[in-house]
């Protein structure tokens, strides 16, 4: 595959499932990514862990701000680091954990900008069923949950969610040396 490369599989996202949930009150606290006009992510819920300062007058999206749900979600604030540690990280980017509702879909889009050209792009993969399909050009996967990724969000890239439950992944961007 060009596109997607597993980098772990089968790992124990249950004690971040269950912070999520004694946190629900995380869930679009910040929405500029969910509501800015034509966005792809329109029919997604975010909860930011790491993400640029968008208030500023120029928009830096190299540097990123913890938020409050770093401290919040413990659990995921650690595999975020054990993950840099396993692809040799020297800069943690936007971290976000995103929430696709059944039968919803993530438009086709080329992300730009540092997320695309400074970073590279992870998925963990929170709860993801058979039939929440990723596609980045002419390849498709169906994350399971607990599986790391590796993604080419430099290509066009869409997701469908036609599973029977959320599809819920947090998008980690790291730079490696």
């Amino acid at each position: 595959m060009r596109n997607f490369l597993k980098i772990a599989d089968n790992v124990d996202v249950t004690p971040i499932l269950h912070a999520l949930a004694v946190n629900s009150d995380l869930w679009d606290e910040h929405t500029l990514r969910t509501r800015h006009p034509n966005t792809a992510h329109a029919a997604v819920h975010d909860i930011w862990l790491m993400f640029n300062d968008p208030t500023g007058s120029v928009v830096n999206d190299i540097q990123v701000v913890p938020y409050r749900a770093w401290d919040a979600l413990k659990p995921l604030r650690g595999l975020i680091l054990e993950l840099m540690r396993k692809v040799d990280g020297v800069q943690l980017g936007r971290c976000i954990v995103t929430k696709l509702p059944v039968g919803d879909t993530i438009t086709p889009h080329t992300d730009m900008g540092a997320p695309a050209t400074f970073y590279t792009r992870y998925q963990i993969a929170l709860q993801s069923l058979p039939g929440a399909l990723f596609h980045i050009g002419e390849e498709t996967v169906n994350f399971r949950t607990g599986d790391i990724w590796l993604i080419n969000n430099r290509e066009e890239h869409s997701v469908v969610n036609n599973s029977c439950d959320d599809r819920i992944v947090c998008i980690v961007d790291i730079r490696s040396a």
